[in-house]
This record gives C-alpha cells, structure tokens and sequence, in this order.
C-alpha cells in the first residue's frame, strides 16, 4: 500500500550525514555489511531491519534514520557485493573480457547466493554498480555497436548467469531437502525416465537418449550458453 504523500527517493541522492551534529554511530557501510552477513549466514528472508539493528546493536528504530526503507536496505546489500567485483584493464579481446565478466558473476553469485532474488534493474544505480557497468562497457570497446546495444548484450549475459547460478542453488536447495541420498533420487528417476522412454510414446525422446546417453556436463552448458549469447552480437 503506498504511503500518503510519499515521494520516490534514491538512497545515493541523500546525503549520508548532515554538516551539523554529532557523527553517525554507523556508516552505510556498516550497515551494509551486517545485513550480507545475515543474508550469507541465513537466507535473504532473514533480513529485516530488527534483525540488521540486532546485529549492529542498536534500536530498530534508530536504524530507520539511516535506512528509510527496506529496498533501500537491499541496495545497500547490493552495491556491497558489487564493490567485490575485480576490475581489470581490457586486453582488446571482448568475447575474452565479457566470457570473465561472467565466470566472475557467478562466482559472486555463489558466494551470495541471495544475490539471484535481487537481480533487478531496480538496484542498478548504485556507486559500485555503476561502476560496474562501466567496465563492462570498456570490455566492450572493441566491438563495433552502439552502446545500446552493448548494454543490452551486458544484461543477457548478466541473464544467463543468473538463470543458471539460480537453477543450481535450487537445486542443490532441493537436494539438501531429500530423505535420501542424491544417488537414489537419481536411481529412481532415472528408472522411471527409462520405462517411459522404451515405452514407444516418445519416439523422439528416445532417439535423442539415443543419441546422447551420458551426463550432462553442466559447465560445458554454461560456456556454450554464453557462447552463444556473444554469437549473436558478434559482428557478420
């Protein structure tokens, strides 16, 4: 429900302090950094401000006159993870350069794995996010495009990697819930899959079992994805 005469604000266009009065007793900084840690300890639904404040060891309302808003919590969270990010001096190559932008996201990704849920273009705006994209845009100044559509081949990438980190922490999330081991979920499923598939109701399918009988090799699918992604803009 909106809030009667709110306004849209962005946190970076405040300042952190005022010129007058006492210092702040915590930096955004400060505050950023506490609720990553709970979010990489317990899940992003564990932060809250109560719980950011516990950390800090102040009031839950003291925090409000830092952070109005819990979005504006998640940009913090967000710009922090960003600042983590390891620039680099383009070598000219920009297939090269992009192919480590995103091997570098998932890793962070990984790392956070929190991160996937606040992918939004909502928290883009940040200083280390900008900075960010500027890289990205240097990786990039080889390849003979407009910067619109450069920017749009930075989000596919950024896409792809977060629709494959996201898979993974679902999965393995899945796993972690099981009764049982991994391998006789496996077994099982892969028993099932095969009755159906020599069952005849799936000439295709199985053909294509066929064809390619053994495991999927998941890190080959993700170079190829990206691969794939840059195919597209390369120039012809």
């Amino acid at each position: 429900m909106a809030v009667r005469g709110a306004v849209p604000e962005v946190i970076w266009a405040r300042p952190e302090r005022t010129g007058r009065g006492p210092r702040p007793a915590y930096s955004r900084d400060d505050i950023a950094a506490a609720a990553v840690r709970i979010a990489d300890a317990r899940g992003l639904d564990a932060v809250s401000m109560r719980h950011v404040a516990a950390e800090l060891g102040c009031g839950t309302m003291s925090l409000y006159n830092y952070v109005p808003r819990k979005e504006d919590l998640y940009e913090l969270m967000m710009d922090a993870v960003a600042a983590e990010h390891v620039l680099w001096e383009p070598g000219g190559d920009w297939r090269a350069e992009l192919m480590r932008v995103a091997h570098q996201a998932r890793s962070l990704m990984r790392r956070h794995p929190w991160m996937p849920r606040l992918m939004s273009p909502v928290y883009g705006f940040s200083p280390h996010t900008l900075r960010y994209l500027e890289h990205c845009l240097a990786c990039l100044d080889p390849l003979e495009a407009p910067y619109g559509t450069k920017l749009e081949l930075i989000a596919m990438v950024n896409g792809v990697v977060t629709t494959y980190v996201r898979n993974e922490l679902d999965t393995a999330e899945r796993v972690r819930a099981l009764p049982w081991s991994q391998d006789e979920e496996t077994a099982v499923r892969g028993a099932y899959l095969a009755r159906q598939v020599a069952s005849g109701k799936y000439p295709r399918l199985a053909e294509a079992f066929a064809q390619d009988p053994g495991p999927v090799d998941m890190e080959a699918v993700f170079e190829r994805a990206l691969g794939r992604v840059l195919d597209a803009y390369s120039p012809h």
